[in-house]
């Protein structure tokens, strides 16, 4: 496993940090049964990625120097 990538789009970093979620708010007494953890990080890491282009887009546009 040589390959980088940003933290932000680690299935594992979501997937851990959903659970987590879930687990606080079953403490604090709301309900997680409906919950499908899965489709959840699924979900959020389309929304990541998605985001994460828009952001390069948007900041390629607003750069000032060229790309070489």
């Amino acid at each position: 496993m040589n390959a980088v990538k940003p933290w932000y789009l680690s299935k594992t970093i979501w997937a851990s940090a959903v659970t987590f979620a879930v687990s606080i708010a079953g403490l604090l007494g709301i309900s997680t049964e409906t919950i499908d953890q899965p489709s959840l990080v699924e979900i959020i890491m389309q929304f990541v990625t998605a985001l994460s282009g828009l952001v390069a887009i948007v900041g390629r546009f607003n750069a000032d120097s060229r790309i070489s």
